[in-house]
């Protein structure tokens, strides 16, 4: 609980962003109560409505990664799944597979089973102390059997992005794939070309997407298909035992959740409304003043891309840079965990401790005895958060 009187400030987006936009609650509140239907199951009134707004959905899904085609753009019940279905429904036995020291464990956990029941070989290249990964590395752990590359775009501790453009050049030119988990940068990061370059790509719609929870994106282009990692009914070729053809079919077995497509669809809206590119400037403007101002603090470490001081200090340095805009540090004489209650106690700061679902990235920053403090800013901060958060740090020391 807060100090009593303390406004609540929230800076845990890169787990959830909150608050959303107000247009995401009254489309998924809509969806529930006045639809209340599945879609693509039947022709009356409400189910077309319903299939509309699945439609509106990938349509605009389509334009956020960069015009492609609506048609393989997919909605698991979450990014997890989304990473789980390709990832499963790719690989074959002998397969080699590159990964990274900043990838989240919603990629990491599944290739580790695959690896532990002999199915793949994996290697997982290091990253720098900002959570950046070299191409050249990835370059160096190529075998001949290597398929696949799999890389969080943006690095959810440290909010270092991974130069997505680079790594599928690099992997197209062996014959390989990049599938590029998208959820801290879709939203926030506009995508260069078709999906960020990459050959798949995962997103959550419940963080930078300011969507609710209860779907993700699966976006994979033609030429490539997944075997269905669940099976079921559809809605479509329903005569037959075996999965439709196409693919959102294919990969949807089950009733979709219609109210957590309408308020993605609101809020997708909502971001192209804003600018996705003046919407991320704002966030990376705080998380570069919240880092300029942890970093004077005496015994505070910054951690990541907002830690380097070159250059002008505060948001203008990182209006344009690539990088996410989450901001990690320690406090001397601290756990993480004492760091993040106390926060709140003093301030209503809301921060996420420890190693952030990330099991690999931490001995490459040298916080792998309890993880990082981890701040991370959404469309609604204000700089009023920024000092709320510096300041209550300050009090701790």
């Amino acid at each position: 609980m807060a100090a009593s009187g303390a406004v609540r400030r929230y800076l845990d987006n890169a787990a959830t962003s909150w608050p959303k936009p107000a247009e995401v609650w009254e489309a998924w509140e809509h969806a529930g109560r006045s639809i209340g239907v599945a879609a693509g199951r039947a022709t009356y009134r409400e189910a077309v409505v319903a299939d509309t707004i699945r439609t509106r959905c990938r349509d605009a899904v389509a334009r956020l990664l960069g015009g492609v085609d609506p048609a393989r753009v997919a909605f698991p019940a979450g990014a997890t799944l989304g990473l789980n279905m390709a990832i499963h429904g790719l690989l074959r036995a002998g397969d080699h597979v590159i990964a990274t020291a900043a990838d989240h464990n919603a990629t990491l956990r599944p290739l580790h089973a695959l690896r532990e029941r002999g199915t793949i070989e994996l290697a997982i290249v290091p990253c720098d102390a900002a959570g950046r990964v070299d191409p050249d590395a990835i370059a160096r752990a190529w075998r001949p059997a290597t398929r696949l590359v799999v890389c969080s775009h943006a690095s959810n501790v440290t909010g270092a992005v991974q130069d997505a453009r680079s790594i599928a050049t690099l992997a197209h030119a062996r014959g390989g794939l990049l599938l590029l988990d998208a959820a801290q940068s879709l939203g926030q990061i506009a995508s260069e070309g078709s999906g960020y370059g990459a050959d798949i790509v995962v997103a959550a719609s419940h963080k930078w997407l300011l969507g609710p929870a209860g779907t993700g994106i699966l976006w994979v282009r033609p030429g490539i298909e997944l075997d269905p990692l669940v099976q079921g009914g559809t809605g479509s070729a329903s005569d037959s035992l075996a999965m439709p053809e196409r693919f959102s079919d294919r990969m949807e077995a089950g009733t979709p959740d219609l109210p957590a497509l309408a308020g993605l669809l609101a809020a997708v809206e909502w971001i192209e409304s804003q600018s996705i590119e003046r919407t991320g400037q704002h966030c990376r403007g705080l998380a570069a003043t919240a880092a300029a101002g942890l970093g004077e603090c005496s015994g505070v470490r910054v951690i990541g891309p907002y830690a380097n001081k070159d250059g002008p200090t505060g948001g203008d340095r990182f209006a344009e840079e690539r990088v996410a805009p989450i901001v990690s540090f320690t406090v001397d004489g601290y756990d993480p965990g004492e760091v993040s209650v106390l926060l709140e106690q003093i301030a209503g700061v809301q921060v996420r401790s420890g190693f952030h679902c990330a099991a690999c990235i931490h001995p490459h920053l040298g916080t792998q005895a309890g993880g990082t403090v981890r701040a991370s800013f959404g469309p609604f901060n204000t700089g009023d958060d920024v000092d709320a958060l510096v300041e209550a740090v300050q009090q701790l020391r």
